[in-house]
C-alpha cells in the first residue's frame, strides 16, 4: 500500500473535514492498485467504539469490497502481540480495595480527611494510579520530589499516595488495565523491532494524549508498512509557530501541542506531514482564521504581522453565526429553534457541548415538537427509574424511616408494578392523605395498623409495608456481600408488591444495566470489605453515576446531541457549538488534592491544561464545518459569565482587521444570531396569560361564612380572602408530609408545657421552681417532640426565661389565681345570624372578682398599637368576658388581659383596655361582621398585612405575584 520509506509515514487531515469519511476514501485510493485482499490484511486501528462503528458503515455503504481488520487502541495490542498477559485486574475490585485501604487510612488518622470524603479520595487517587501507570511513572518518582516549601501537604498527601504504592505492590500477579495496557505495547514494539509486520497498520484519529497511547503511535509509524493519520491537523501553522510548542508548561493547552510532542519524538518536522486525501476543508480562508487566532501566547503580534494577509474574511465568517443570548434558556430555545429548521429541510445538525444542562434545556424546548434528538450522552443510570429506585431502596438502611421516605418508594413506578397496581396507588393515596392529617413523623407497624382498620385497608398490604420498609435500619457495619444481598431482596420484594408476582426493575435497557452492575458488584463484593450503611448508600450511587444507559424510543437520527470528541468522529451539515463561556468549555480544570502543577511536570505526569489543549483541539475541528453556530449566554442564573478563551480570540481578532472587513465580519455574525434570538422571543411571547388582578370576591349572602373564630377576626381584616378560601371554598392547606418542629408545633407543645407546670404547682405550691418546671418541659417534649435537636433547643430557650416567668407568676398569684384553662368562647351576635367561638389560653380571678385573661406567645407579642388596629384577639375576649361569651363563667369585668410572651425572652404585652374598652370592641366587631355581609362587600386579598414580605397560605390561590399592594381590587359576584 506504501511505498518503501526510511522516515516514519505520517499523514493528516484537515480541520473540519469528516475524518471518518476521509479515512475510507484514502483507504480506498490507495489500495486501488492493489490486489482486493490488500485492505483484508490491512490493521486500521482507531481510537473509539464510535469511530469504529461509522467507518464500518461508510465500507457497507459501498462500493463493495473486502474490509480492513479494525480494532481499537485499546485492544490492538491484546490481539497481536504473540505472548498476552493475563486479564487484567477488574476495575470495580480495585475501586473497592483501594477505598478499604483509605477507609483504614482515615480511621487511623481521623485528623488526615472526613469520612464523607471517602470514595472521592478513593476515586482520585485510582484516577492518580491510572495516570501513573499509564505514563510509566513509578511511586519511587512521586516520592523523590523536591518538596520543601510544601511538606505539611506533602506529608499528608504522602499518606495516601503511599496508599497507592502499597496496592501494586499487593497486586504485581494481576496488573491494573492501564498497567496491562502499556506493559502490552511495550512487548509489541519490541516484538516489532525484532520482527516487523509487512501488512498495513494505519492508527487514525488519536492525537496521542496519553502516553500508553503514544507509544504506540511511534511504534506504528516507524513500521515498514505503518502510518498515523491525525485528526484536525492544522496545515496552516507556520514553522516558527510549530517551534514554540516545545514546553508543556507553557503549550500544552494549544490544539496542536500533541502533535507537536509526536513529531518531535519521531524526528520530523510539520512539513513532513502529508494530507491523507487530496480534498480540501471545507472553508480553508476559515481554518486560516482560526489558526491565526489560536496562536500561543503571546499573540498580538502575529495578529498584527499575520493579520493583513487574512483577505477573505468576508468568505471565511460567511457560514459562522455568533449567537449572544441574555440567558441560558434564551440561548437554548434558538438553538431548539435552529434544530428544528434543519430537521424541516432534511438537514443533518448537531449540537456540541460539555454543557449537560443546556444539552436538557434544548431536549425540553424540541420536546414541545416531538423531536427526540439522538444523545451520544445518554442519561446517567442513577437518574434512571431504576436507578433511582435502588438509591431510594439503599436509603431504607440509613436512617429510621419517615413518612417521605415511605411515600417516594410506594409512588415510584417500579413500586408495586405487577398485579393491582391500581389498588395500591388508591391505598398509597389514602396512605398519605392519613400521614399528613394524623401522622406520626416515623410511621411503624403500630401506627399503620391503626391506619389500615381506620381505612378499611386489606391487611396483607399493610403486612408487605411492615414487612419490606419497617425497622431496616441498620446501625452497624456488615460485609458488602450481605449488603448486596440484603439490598437485592429488598428491592425486588418491593417491585413485586403485597402478590408476590415478579416486578419490572430489570426490565428495559436501563433495568439491564442496572442489573449487570449489581451482579458485577455481587461478584466483587468479598473484596469490599464491613461498610456501614451511610458508605453502602454512598458506594451504591457513586457505581451508579459512573454508568450510562441509553434508552430512546426511535429519536431523530438528523438531529444529534454529541460531547466535544465527536467532533472528530462524525460529520455533520451544521454544528452548533453550545455553551462557549470560561469554565464551561473549556472547562475548569479539577483540583488536583495529591500533585500541583510543577510537580506533575517534574515527574512526568499529565498537567492540568492536557485537558484545555484537548478541548482546544475539538474546537479548532468543529468550528472548521461547512456550516457552525457560535453561542454563548452572556448571563447564567446569578452572574455574569465570561467568553469562551478561543471564542474572544476570535472577536478580538477579527475587532483588529476592520481593513480587511473582520469589524463587518464580526457585525453579520452577530447579526445572523440576532435573528434566532428575535425568532425565540416571539416564540416566548406567544400567547401568554394576561396578568391576574387582584381578587375581591363577593359569594352570595347564603355562603358567607357564619362562624368565625376568635383568632380568625385578624384575617378578617388583614387578609379577608384567607377566610373566603377557608370557609366559603373549604380549601384547607396541604398538612407537610412530614411533621417538622417547626413553630406551630411548638407552640403546642409550649402551651401543654405551661398549663401543665401550672394545674401541678396549683396541686402543690412548692414546685414553683425553676428545677421542677425544667423537669416537667424536659418529660413533655420527651413525648411530643421526636427530634433531639429540637428537644434540645426548645429546652435552652426555656431555661433562658424560666427565672423570669416563675418569679411572674409568683407576682400574679399575690391577689389571685387561675380559674379556666383552655376556656371555651361561644358568642351568638343576633340578629345576624353570626357566631364567635375560640377558647382562651388562661383566665384568673383576682381578689375583687374582676378577671384576668391571658395567652400564651411563643412567637412575638403584638404591640399595643398593633392590637388596637389589626390583632384584636384578647381585646375581643374581654368583651366576650363581659357579655358572658365564656362557658360555665358569668359575665364580669375584666381587669387585665396580657399576652405573655415565652420567645427567645419572656415578655408580657398587655392589650390597651383602657383605650379600647370592651364595649367599643364589641361594638366594633359587630360593625364589621355586618360589613360583610353586605352584597357590595368583597373578600380582598391582602388588604393589611403588616409587611409586604408576610406569606399567607393561600397567597398561590390568589396568584400574588402576578399584582401587588398597589394593584386595585377586582370584585368579582359569585353565583
Amino acid at each position: 500500500m506504501f511505498e518503501p520509506k526510511d522516515t516514519p509515514r505520517v499523514y493528516a487531515v484537515p480541520p473540519g473535514a469528516d475524518f471518518p469519511k476521509a479515512l475510507v476514501e484514502g483507504l480506498r485510493a490507495r489500495s486501488a492498485g492493489h490486489p482486493p485482499e490488500t485492505l483484508v490484511r490491512t490493521d486500521l486501528v482507531v481510537n473509539t467504539r464510535r469511530m469504529a462503528r461509522r467507518v464500518r458503515a461508510l465500507f457497507d455503504a459501498g462500493p463493495p469490497c473486502l474490509l480492513p481488520r479494525l480494532s481499537l487502541v485499546t485492544g490492538y495490542a491484546d490481539s497481536a502481540v504473540s505472548q498476552p498477559l493475563p486479564p487484567a485486574l477488574p476495575a470495580l475490585r480495585r475501586r473497592l480495595e483501594l477505598t478499604q485501604l483509605v477507609g483504614n487510612l482515615i480511621d487511623r488518622q481521623p485528623d488526615l480527611a472526613p469520612r464523607a470524603s471517602l470514595f472521592d479520595l478513593s476515586d482520585s487517587l485510582a484516577a492518580l494510579l491510572d495516570e501513573m501507570q499509564g505514563e510509566g511513572v513509578s511511586p519511587e518518582a512521586i516520592r523523590a520530589l523536591d518538596v520543601s516549601d510544601l511538606s505539611g501537604h506533602w506529608a499528608r498527601a504522602q499518606s495516601f499516595i503511599g496508599i497507592a504504592e502499597q496496592f501494586l505492590q499487593a497486586t504485581d500477579t494481576a496488573l491494573d488495565q492501564q498497567a496491562r495496557q502499556r506493559q502490552l505495547v511495550e512487548r509489541l514494539s519490541a516484538e516489532w523491532q525484532q520482527s516487523p509486520p509487512q501488512h498495513p497498520v494505519l492508527l487514525a484519529g488519536s492525537t496521542g494524549s496519553r502516553g500508553t497511547t503514544m507509544l504506540l503511535m511511534k511504534a506504528v509509524a516507524q513500521l515498514p508498512q505503518g502510518a498515523l493519520i491525525l485528526p484536525g491537523f492544522d496545515f496552516d501553522q507556520p514553522s516558527h509557530v510549530w517551534d514554540k510548542l516545545d514546553d508543556a508548561l507553557s503549550a500544552e493547552d494549544h490544539p496542536q501541542y500533541r502533535f507537536a510532542k509526536l513529531l518531535r519524538d519521531l524526528d520530523l518536522t510539520p512539513a513532513d506531514v502529508q494530507p491523507w486525501t487530496g480534498a480540501p476543508a471545507p472553508c480553508p480562508p476559515r481554518n486560516r482564521l482560526v489558526s491565526l487566532a489560536l496562536r500561543p501566547a503571546p499573540v498580538t503580534d502575529a495578529w498584527m504581522n499575520e493579520g493583513p494577509t487574512l483577505t477573505d474574511l468576508a468568505k471565511a465568517t460567511d457560514e459562522l453565526t455568533l449567537l449572544e443570548a441574555s440567558s441560558p434558556r434564551s440561548e437554548a430555545l434558538a438553538i431548539a429553534l435552529r434544530l428544528r429548521a434543519a430537521a424541516e429541510t432534511g438537514q443533518t445538525a448537531a449540537l456540541i457541548t460539555p454543557d449537560r444542562m443546556l444539552t436538557r434545556q434544548v431536549s425540553a424546548a424540541l420536546d414541545r415538537w416531538n423531536i427526540l434528538p439522538d444523545d451520544s450522552a445518554g442519561l446517567p443510570l442513577q437518574l434512571s427509574p431504576p436507578g433511582r429506585f435502588l438509591r431510594h431502596v439503599a436509603g431504607l438502611f440509613t436512617k429510621r424511616l419517615d413518612g417521605e421516605a415511605l411515600l417516594t418508594l410506594l409512588k415510584h413506578p417500579l413500586c408495586h408494578d405487577g398485579a393491582e397496581r391500581g389498588a395500591h396507588l388508591l391505598n398509597t393515596r389514602e396512605l398519605e392523605l392519613d400521614l399528613r392529617r394524623n401522622g406520626p413523623p416515623f410511621p411503624d407497624a403500630v401506627s399503620l395498623a391503626g391506619f389500615a382498620e381506620r381505612k378499611k385497608i386489606a391487611p396483607d398490604w399493610i403486612d408487605w409495608i411492615v414487612h419490606h420498609f419497617c425497622d431496616q435500619q441498620v446501625s452497624g457495619p456488615l460485609p458488602l456481600d450481605i449488603w448486596m444481598q440484603r439490598l437485592r431482596h429488598l428491592a425486588e420484594g418491593i417491585s413485586a408488591g403485597h402478590a408476590g408476582e415478579e416486578g419490572g426493575l430489570w426490565d428495559k435497557n436501563a433495568g439491564q444495566k442496572a442489573r449487570s452492575l449489581m451482579e458485577t458488584l455481587e461478584h466483587e463484593a468479598h473484596h469490599g470489605g464491613d461498610l456501614s450503611a451511610r458508605d453502602f448508600a454512598d458506594l451504591l450511587g457513586a457505581l451508579l453515576a459512573g454508568e450510562e444507559v441509553r434508552d430512546r424510543d426511535a429519536p431523530n437520527e438528523s438531529i444529534m446531541i454529541w460531547g466535544t470528541l465527536e467532533a472528530r468522529v462524525q460529520g455533520a451539515d451544521l454544528l452548533i457549538l453550545g455553551g462557549l463561556n470560561d469554565g464551561n468549555w473549556p472547562e475548569a480544570p479539577s483540583p488536583d488534592p495529591w500533585l500541583n502543577r510543577q510537580m506533575r511536570h517534574r515527574a512526568g505526569l499529565l498537567l492540568p491544561e492536557r485537558r484545555i489543549g484537548l478541548s482546544a483541539h475539538d474546537f479548532q475541528q468543529a468550528i472548521a464545518a461547512p456550516e457552525v453556530w457560535l453561542t454563548r449566554a452572556t448571563r447564567s442564573d446569578d452572574a455574569e459569565t465570561v467568553p469562551s478563551r478561543w471564542l474572544n480570540r476570535l472577536t478580538n481578532l477579527l475587532r483588529g482587521l476592520p481593513a480587511q472587513g473582520g469589524d463587518q465580519a464580526l457585525a453579520d455574525m452577530r447579526a445572523r444570531g440576532k435573528t434566532w434570538l428575535h425568532r425565540a422571543d416571539l416564540l416566548e411571547a406567544a400567547p401568554a396569560l394576561p396578568p391576574a388582578q387582584r381578587p375581591s370576591p363577593r359569594p352570595p349572602f347564603a355562603a358567607r361564612p357564619r362562624q368565625l373564630s376568635v383568632t380568625e377576626i385578624k384575617h378578617l381584616i388583614r387578609d379577608p380572602y384567607a377566610v373566603y378560601a377557608k370557609h366559603v371554598l373549604r380549601l384547607r392547606p396541604l398538612d407537610p408530609l412530614v411533621q417538622a418542629p417547626d413553630a406551630l408545633l411548638r407552640g403546642i407543645v409550649i402551651h401543654d408545657i405551661l398549663e401543665t407546670f401550672i394545674k401541678g404547682s396549683l396541686r402543690d405550691g412548692a414546685i414553683l421552681h425553676r428545677d421542677a418546671f425544667l423537669k416537667r418541659a424536659s418529660a413533655l417534649l420527651e413525648t411530643h417532640v421526636p427530634w433531639p435537636t429540637a428537644r434540645k433547643l426548645w429546652l435552652a430557650r426555656l431555661a433562658r426565661i424560666a427565672d423570669a416567668f416563675i418569679a411572674a407568676e409568683v407576682e400574679r398569684r399575690s391577689d389571685g389565681g387561675p380559674i379556666a384553662f383552655e376556656a371555651r368562647m361561644k358568642k351568638r351576635l343576633d340578629p345576624l345570624d353570626f357566631t364567635l367561638v375560640g377558647r382562651a389560653d388562661r383566665i384568673d380571678q383576682i381578689e375583687t372578682g374582676a378577671l384576668r385573661i391571658y395567652d400564651y406567645k411563643t412567637g412575638t407579642p403584638p404591640s399595643e398599637k398593633q392590637q388596637a388596629r389589626f390583632d384584636k384577639q384578647l381585646l375581643i375576649e374581654a368583651a366576650l368576658a363581659e357579655e358572658g361569651g365564656f362557658e360555665s363563667i358569668d359575665p364580669m369585668p375584666v381587669a387585665r388581659a396580657v399576652f405573655i410572651g415565652m420567645g427567645g425572652t419572656y415578655s408580657e404585652v398587655q392589650a390597651p383596655l383602657d383605650s379600647e374598652p370592651p364595649a367599643q370592641v364589641w361594638a366594633e366587631l359587630r360593625q364589621l361582621i355586618e360589613a360583610y355581609f353586605q352584597p357590595d362587600q368583597g373578600f380582598t386579598a391582602r388588604r393589611m398585612l403588616h409587611r409586604d414580605t408576610d406569606q399567607g397560605e393561600y397567597d398561590h390561590l390568589a396568584r400574588f405575584g402576578e399584582w401587588d399592594r398597589t394593584a386595585i381590587p377586582n370584585p368579582e359576584d359569585l353565583t
